[in-house]
Formats: structure tokens, C-alpha cells, sequence
């Protein structure tokens, strides 16, 4: 297990390059960008084809050269706060949903665990060896104050993937209250990340940066009710983000470098989208 200060000094080293450094696939060969579509009761909208796509990079119409549904690896970050308000049922609720979810990932799906209090730690790297996450949330001890944004940073970081999809799902039950890193910084470096965060909570609402968070790379915020409604709420996330389509296209007719906004439209009756509102080129 790497600690929180090994995890906290690549956290800064990793800020101070992140302008210089986008990870987001914007490259020569092609964008990714990661779609939601459902209908009006928010059931996946399946079928769709390349054709079924409008998508426009700074106002230019592009051509979707490839689109994937539910085919491609997972890459699964657990960011779970683990401040002294966890203690207790919540733990045990939270406990449950990790059991939940190792069950619901698929043999080629990777997974990572870290945890945020007055610090970070990463508890287990990103690989396909879920025992390491079932076991390594059976064994803490909530404690201390909540580094959210140190932790939403990290989480970005370690779960950047060149293969699957990427999804930070985090969890905490209040505001920020011991990060070292500004809200900013990761609001910045989520625009040139290639994750996808969703962000889940029982105490009624996220703090802002994080909804800010979630649009930026085309997620969302979901609330449980009560404790004993977390395993099911993780549930909806996996399952919503496992059936979301990959949409790949070349740019044609834009610039390489900068921000490109991105307009992602379905041609389909009823259909809903979400998708990311950009990306920086490279």
C-alpha cells in the first residue's frame, strides 16, 4: 500500500505538469469521447450506429468513424472518503456496496482503491485483482478530516487508461475540509483527462466543484437517500457507464491545438445525451 505522503508528493509533481501534459485521446488518430444515451425513463438507447451521431468540433460537423457499446474493459477507480463521519453503519454500508460491485465487474475489467481523510492513500493500484479492493475496505479505520479534492485529483490520476474506459466513481458524505490542492486544478485537469467521474453521496448534496467536476467529463451526481441505499446507487453508476457508447471520430476542419467544443447529438427520437463539453487538444 503506498501512503499518503508518497501518494500527496505525486499529486503535486502531477498538478505542477498537468497544463503541459494533456491525457485526453485528442491526438492525430482520432478523439474518444465517451457518450450517455437514454430514453425518457433512462434505459440505455441501444443500437445506434455510426450514422446515428452528430457530432461537431468547434462548431465543424465531424465524420463518427467508430462506435462501441458496452464492448470495451473497464478501468473501475473507488475514491471513498474516510473521514471520522464514516465510522459506524456507513462503513459497513460501504463495505457491502465494494462486495457488490467486485461481483458486478467482468474478468477483463481492471479496478483501483484509494482512500481520502486528512490525507490520501492508494491502497490498491489499478489491475484486475479485485480481492485487493474487497479486502482493503474490510480493514480501515475511518478517521481525521476530508481531503475531497485531493482525492478526486488522485483518483484522475490513477485511473487513467490507454486501453478500456475510465470511471471514477468517488464517495463522500460532506464539504472539503483538509485538501492541499485548490478545486481549480482539478476542475483544469479534468478537461484534459480521459476519465469519466460520477460522484455519489448521502449527505443530500456535493459540494459545487465536484457537479463541476461530473459535467466537465460528462458524468453525473447521485444521491442515496439513506445508508442502506449505497450498493444499489454504485450499482446504477456502473451499469449506466458500462452502457454508454464509445464514440471515436478524426478531426477534420479544426485546429489541433486548444480548447474544442464539443456538440454531441443523436438522431433519434426521444434520445437524451451527455457527453463531455470539450476537450484540449494537443
Amino acid at each position: 500500500m503506498i501512503r499518503a505522503s508518497l501518494v500527496l508528493s505525486a499529486i503535486w509533481w502531477l498538478a505542477a505538469t498537468a497544463y503541459g501534459q494533456p491525457t485526453f485521446k485528442a491526438q492525430v488518430e482520432g478523439v474518444r469521447v465517451d457518450v450517455m444515451v437514454v430514453d425518457g425513463s433512462r434505459k440505455p438507447f441501444r443500437g445506434l450506429t455510426p450514422g446515428d451521431f452528430d457530432i461537431r468540433d468547434n462548431g465543424v460537423p465531424q465524420k463518427v468513424d467508430v462506435i462501441s457499446f458496452g464492448e470495451v474493459p473497464l478501468s473501475v477507480t473507488l475514491a471513498f472518503d474516510l473521514s471520522d463521519s464514516v465510522a459506524g453503519d456507513r462503513l459497513t454500508q460501504l463495505q457491502r456496496s465494494v462486495h457488490g460491485l467486485a461481483e458486478a465487474l467482468e474478468s477483463r475489467d481492471e479496478s483501483a482503491f484509494l482512500t481520502f481523510d486528512s490525507a490520501v492513500t492508494l491502497r490498491c493500484p489499478m489491475s484486475a485483482n479485485v480481492t485487493c479492493v474487497r479486502t482493503a475496505l474490510d480493514n480501515v479505520k475511518p478517521a481525521g478530516q476530508t481531503s475531497l479534492v485531493d482525492g478526486a485529483f488522485a483518483g484522475m490520476v490513477v485511473g487513467e487508461s490507454e486501453v478500456g474506459r475510465s470511471l471514477l466513481m468517488m464517495f463522500s458524505d460532506g464539504m472539503d475540509t483538509a485538501s492541499y490542492l485548490p478545486s481549480r486544478l482539478l476542475i483544469d485537469a479534468a478537461r484534459q483527462s480521459d476519465v469519466v467521474a460520477y460522484g455519489v453521496t448521502t449527505g443530500g448534496t456535493m459540494p459545487e466543484f465536484v457537479e463541476d467536476l461530473a459535467n466537465v467529463t460528462g458524468g453525473r451526481v447521485l444521491v442515496a437517500q439513506k445508508d442502506a441505499d449505497l450498493s444499489t446507487t454504485f450499482r446504477a453508476v456502473l451499469d449506466e457507464f458500462r452502457y454508454r457508447y464509445l464514440v471515436t471520430y478524426t478531426p477534420t476542419g479544426v485546429a489541433r491545438e486548444g480548447w474544442h467544443k464539443l456538440d454531441v447529438r443523436v438522431k433519434r427520437s426521444g434520445a437524451r445525451v451527455r457527453a463531455r463539453p470539450g476537450y484540449q487538444g494537443r
